[in-house]
């Protein structure tokens, strides 16, 4: 029984040990690192300046915070639905997008490449954006 007794205190060292070990090494690979952001949705595509070709619609937050910013292919899915950060943006290349913007005044838009009228501070704004050719 002593021997069982001590090889199971051993496992359990090592299985602690191992635990510390995985934790600190978690610790140190995300220090450092950016806050963690949704998944974009399936079919959404986020702009690469390698690509050369400009996204139907881009939006970058120019507020500390932006309100609800929703972005959907019209009678299909919905790429992007929620607040947006200073500094945060997102760009798609579909055809066609139906956009709204809880407050127009805090993000600056640009529709395949060319810049929109900045909107009213505090104004909701709802558009749709058609691609090249579109």
């Amino acid at each position: 029984m002593g021997i069982a007794r001590s090889a199971l205190v051993v496992l359990a060292v090592g299985a602690v040990v191992t635990l510390v070990v995985v934790g600190v090494r978690a610790l140190i690979g995300s220090s450092g690192s950016q806050p963690e952001r949704p998944p974009a949705a399936a079919g959404s595509t986020v702009v690469r300046a390698s690509e050369g070709r400009a996204p139907t619609v881009r939006i970058e937050c120019v507020a500390e915070v932006c309100p609800t910013v929703t972005v959907r292919v019209p009678g299909g899915d919905v790429l992007h639905h929620r607040e947006m950060s200073r500094g945060e943006e997102v760009s798609y290349f579909e055809p066609e997008l139906d956009v709204v913007l809880g407050d127009a005044g805090t993000v600056r838009v640009t529709e395949n490449g060319s810049p929109r009228a900045p909107g009213e501070q505090g104004a909701r704004e709802a558009f749709t954006a058609r691609g090249p050719g579109g």
